[in-house]
């Protein structure tokens, strides 16, 4: 077999925990809370280790399956699955950062983590600087002798701004900052962050990882050892461990990662261009369109595609975005992402209701704005229901 497998081989030879020596095909589900042993000692010492299993909140087989899946699609020494993809990023912020602490954030950020932020500094002192996540000098100008982290989504919720990682995570790192990256809108597929740089990498699971609408999980990979045995030992005290069955959802959905992204790519793709000749249409974020401010970087950085996420300013106002998404009729109204059927959604509503008005116009989100997270239909008739719906 050779040495360096492409991630989409790679996403469907999933590694199986060690059964002396039976080898199921398939990864098992390991339903169990809890392991027993015969030596006490053993038992002990199995407790206090991400690497042994005694009790679900440490680990489990099943669960302990996929982090080793998507380490090896992301290049990372070692991953920890979550219960949501919140959970991953609330994990290693409250590992990361502490009262008094600074940490550098992108403006243009999905409305939960934006929350969090917010609680973080509401309730514990943790300072928080938003830069636009343009310009890598402004890391440099950010920075604070209090800075310990800095936060960037590969491609960002909602408008699919591309963010330069390498740029960013090497100013990031002269500052001995910790470099954290959200790279759920990209995949694996996309984009490998650890190879560009980054420390940690999350993902929201539930979307492109899993696939079919049926799974809660989160994922955070690590390009060093010591920090995820840190965030492991964090997530001890969060119960934020992912639950088995999820996790082996999660592994089935895996398996097709590579076929599904291709599909959600061209569908998108598609649908971009055609709804940007399209008279009812004001804008459309997608960055493999020659006219978007991040095409170029997005064709550098990410040469397998840009993901199945992109977004659109209706023309007019509220009223006429509420009945452009009601007469769609393939396309659900529904949050999340990343599921073979396509769903739209208004941010200003649902995903980014947490933030004000002119924090929504500081990103770009208007109340015209949608999102559509494209699926995998046939392309022709995502195009035909999106025309009626607007016409």
């Amino acid at each position: 077999m050779p040495t360096q497998l492409h991630p989409e081989t790679q996403a469907i030879h999933v590694g199986i925990p060690d059964l002396g020596g039976a080898r199921p095909l398939n990864t098992p589900l390991y339903q169990t809370a809890n392991f027993g042993y015969d030596n006490p000692e053993e038992l002990a010492e199995a407790i206090n280790s991400p690497e042994s299993f005694a009790y679900l909140r440490n680990s489990n087989p099943t669960v302990r399956a996929l982090e080793n899946a998507v380490s090896s699609l992301e290049g990372a020494a070692a991953s920890l699955a979550t219960s949501s993809g919140m959970g991953a990023i609330h994990t290693v912020l409250h590992t990361l950062l502490g009262s008094g602490d600074h940490v550098i954030v992108q403006k243009h950020l999905y409305g939960g983590t934006f929350a969090l932020l917010r609680d973080l500094s509401a309730r514990y002192g943790v300072d928080v600087t938003y830069i636009e996540g343009r310009d890598a000098a402004e890391v440099t100008e950010a920075l604070r002798p209090t800075t310990k982290a800095l936060y960037l989504e590969t491609l960002s919720n909602p408008t699919a701004q591309v963010t330069d990682l390498p740029a960013f995570f090497a100013a990031g790192k002269a500052a001995g900052l910790t470099c954290v990256v959200d790279n759920t809108f990209a995949s694996p597929i996309g984009c490998q962050p650890i190879s560009l740089g980054a420390d940690v990498v999350v993902h929201s699971s539930t979307k492109f990882l899993s696939g079919h609408c049926d799974v809660l999980g989160g994922i955070a990979s690590f390009a060093d050892a010591a920090l995820h045995r840190e965030v492991w030992s964090r997530s001890l005290e969060t119960g934020t461990i992912a639950d088995p069955f999820a996790a082996w959802l999660t592994l089935r959905g895996l398996a097709t990662l590579g076929l599904r992204m291709r599909r959600h790519h061209e569908n998108a793709d598609g649908l971009a261009r055609f709804l940007s000749d399209h008279p009812k249409v004001a804008e459309v974020h997608w960055p493999g369109l020659p006219g978007h401010p991040g095409h170029d970087l997005a064709r550098r950085m990410l040469p397998n595609g840009y993901g199945g996420v992109l977004a659109i300013d209706v023309a007019g106002g509220r009223k006429e975005t509420l009945e452009f998404t009601r007469r769609l009729r393939l396309a659900d109204r529904a949050v999340s992402l990343g599921g073979f059927k396509t769903l739209v959604q208004q941010p200003s509503a649902t995903s980014h209701r947490s933030m004000d008005a002119e924090g929504l116009r500081a990103i770009g989100i208007t109340e015209g704005t949608v999102r559509i997270a494209v699926g995998l239909e046939h392309l022709d008739d995502l195009k035909a229901d999106f025309a009626q719906a607007l016409d």
